[in-house]
C-alpha cells in the first residue's frame, strides 16, 4: 500500500475544500510547487495533484502550476481536473503527468475511457467519487442516480490502472474514512482501488491497512497532512512496518 499526498490547486494556489465546496477553501500555499517538493522531500513516492477549477469548469485552467510542480519533483504525479478529451489526455501525459485521473467522463462517455487505455496502456485512473453511495460528477457539483459501485464495474475489463474512490462527505472533513463503505467497493470490482475522504489520523491508516487484502493499494490525503494532524513519515512507517 502507499500514502500519495494530494496538491489541489484552485486559482494557481494550493488548498483545500470542505466536502468539494469550492467556497468552503483554505490556502495553505500560494506556490503549489513548494508543497509537492515539500511532501517529495518528506518520502513521497507519488502526488495526487487536481486542477479543482477544471473540474468545475471541464476545462484545464491551471495548466502553468501544474508544469511548474511536474518541474519541481522526480518523483510520479498522477492529474485530475477538467480533463475531458483525448487531446487533453496527450497533452499532458506529453508534459510529463505519470497518470491521468478520468472522473466526469467516465460517466458521461465512458467509450472515451475505453479509447483511452487503448492508446495510453497503464496511464488511465477511473475516479468514482460517491456520495451517500451515488456518484456526482462536474467537480462534484452535479449528482447521478448510478451506483458507485455499478459505475465502477462498466471499466473492470479495459485495462484501467486503478479506481479512486473518494466519499464526498468524508473529504476534508477529518472525520475518519468510510471504513464499511469502501469494503464493500474494493471487493465489487477486480481492480485495485485507492482510498480517499476523510482520513486524518495513524489510526486511520491503521484502518484502511486492514482493507489491503480486499484490493485498496493507495490512500489518497491532504488536509490532514496541511493541518499536521497526520504526519507523513508516521504514515508511511506504519505501512513499512
Amino acid at each position: 500500500m502507499i500514502i500519495i499526498p494530494a496538491v489541489d490547486i484552485k486559482g494557481g494556489k494550493c488548498v483545500r475544500l470542505e466536502q468539494g465546496l469550492m467556497n468552503k477553501e483554505t490556502i495553505f500555499s500560494d506556490h503549489p510547487e513548494e508543497m509537492a517538493l515539500r511532501w517529495e522531500r518528506k518520502g513521497a513516492e507519488r502526488l495526487h495533484l487536481v486542477d479543482l477549477d477544471g473540474a468545475v469548469r471541464g476545462k484545464p485552467l491551471n495548466k502553468r502550476a501544474i508544469k511548474n510542480v511536474i518541474d519541481a519533483v522526480s518523483i510520479p504525479v498522477e492529474l485530475g481536473g477538467g480533463i475531458r478529451d483525448l487531446d487533453t489526455i496527450e497533452e499532458y501525459i506529453n508534459l510529463g503527468i505519470d497518470q491521468i485521473i478520468i472522473g466526469t467522463v467516465a460517466y458521461k462517455n465512458p467509450d472515451l475511457v475505453e479509447e483511452a487505455c487503448k492508446r495510453y496502456s497503464g496511464k488511465i485512473i477511473v475516479a468514482i467519487d460517491s456520495k451517500d453511495n451515488y456518484v456526482s460528477v462536474e467537480g462534484w457539483t452535479e449528482p447521478t442516480s448510478i451506483i458507485a459501485i455499478d459505475l465502477a464495474k462498466r471499466f473492470k475489463d479495459i485495462g484501467i490502472a486503478a479506481l479512486i474512490y473518494t466519499d464526498i462527505k468524508r473529504d476534508g472533513m477529518r472525520r475518519g474514512p468510510n471504513i464499511d463503505g469502501i469494503r464493500e467497493f474494493a471487493r465489487g470490482i477486480n481492480v485495485g482501488v485507492i482510498a480517499a475522504g476523510g482520513i486524518s489520523s495513524i489510526k486511520d491508516i491503521e484502518d484502511l491497512l486492514t482493507l489491503e487484502e480486499d484490493g485498496v493499494s493507495g490512500i489518497i490525503t491532504g488536509r490532514a497532512l496541511y493541518d499536521g494532524s497526520l504526519k507523513l513519515e508516521e504514515a508511511m512507517d506504519i505501512i513499512n512496518k
